[in-house]
């Protein structure tokens, strides 16, 4: 068994930005807000302060958010709890993304100002284009993200969704600018493994990107939660709750190696999930799970504190290898 910890910071591609390898993603922030009121339970700014705080002590170092959380509200969120936290804009790494659907590149530098004001003093360290689906080219979207860069109002520029084509194609445009493409933030966990036959994985190594997974608790049933108490999906939106059932009894033996496993660590099932995530491919894939509790904020941090042996790796690779 290897305790080592998995905390060593890890540089987000080719950039100088080092991050933990685990965030927080804080979509949660959004609350009902904007499109996400159909989604989200709501949450108090006191809740956000926790939430985050707890982030910080577990030694998470970098936030992830968006435009389309709540219209901005997850971003003044984030902002108002770095600030109730005492933290300053050196100390945490920001990454936030352009909303591209029914846009066009040109809608970047016009909205930009925008997501500066909500971070309220927070620098944007990484900027990303959120999914590939505008009215622009990812040429035109890059060459926007570089003048953001140029005018020293983002830090480095990513990509978020992209296909393994995309992202070369927006690598190529930064480059020529002499900037690095640093991440493509796709979905990634135990139950969706489909980069890792897509090219996009592929693609990354290549280019030197950095891979960021969202929902990599895999919308918490790697957790184990909704295994042992299924109950807790009737709390959930319908759509949700159909796609988690369907999933339950197929992802049942990858929990029961998460449960065995986390007990050699006095870990969870999640942290474990999670520790796999961010050990399979080594530097190349960095997490950011949510939290809308206290716990779960202890819990991902807490991922960080060992290390999964080769022959745990193995096992969780082979159970869990037809999840595409």
């Amino acid at each position: 068994m290897n305790s080592n910890n998995s905390s060593a910071k890890r540089t987000l591609g080719q950039t100088d930005i080092e991050v933990t390898p685990i965030g927080l993603g804080v979509m949660q922030f959004s609350g009902r807000h904007g499109f996400f009121r159909f989604f989200m339970n709501d949450i108090s700014q006191g809740e956000m302060d926790v939430i985050l705080g707890a982030a910080l002590k577990g030694g998470i170092n970098w936030f992830d958010t968006a435009e389309i959380y709540g219209s901005g509200h997850s971003e003044r969120g984030l902002s108002s709890a770095l600030k109730s936290a005492g933290k300053m804009d050196n100390e945490v790494i920001i990454c936030t993304k352009w909303f591209p659907i029914f846009r066009t590149a040109a809608s970047i530098s016009r909205t930009i100002d925008d997501r500066i004001y909500n971070l309220d003093g927070y620098s944007i360290d990484l900027y990303m284009v959120h999914n590939p689906m505008s009215f622009s080219s990812p040429e035109s979207e890059m060459e926007a993200m570089a003048e953001l860069v140029q005018e020293e109002k983002i830090r480095s520029v990513g990509v978020s969704n992209f296909n393994a084509d995309q992202m070369r194609r927006a690598h190529k445009t930064l480059e020529k600018r002499g900037l690095p493409l640093a991440v493509n933030q796709v979905q990634y966990s135990l139950l969706n493994r489909e980069i890792e036959t897509n090219g996009v994985l592929d693609a990354a190594r290549e280019l030197g990107v950095t891979i960021v997974a969202y929902t990599p608790l895999g919308s918490g049933l790697l957790t184990g939660k909704y295994h042992n108490n299924p109950e807790l999906l009737d709390e959930m939106p319908g759509f949700r709750r159909m796609r988690l059932k369907r999933q339950i009894e197929r992802s049942q033996p990858i929990v029961d190696a998460l449960t065995e496993i986390g007990a050699l660590y006095q870990a969870t099932p999640g942290q474990v999930a999670l520790n796999w995530l961010i050990n399979v491919h080594r530097e190349t894939v960095v997490a950011i799970p949510g939290a809308s509790k206290v716990e779960q904020a202890r819990d991902n941090a807490g991922a960080m504190g060992f290390t999964l042996n080769e022959a745990e790796i193995a096992q969780l690779n082979e159970l869990s290898r037809d999840f595409r």
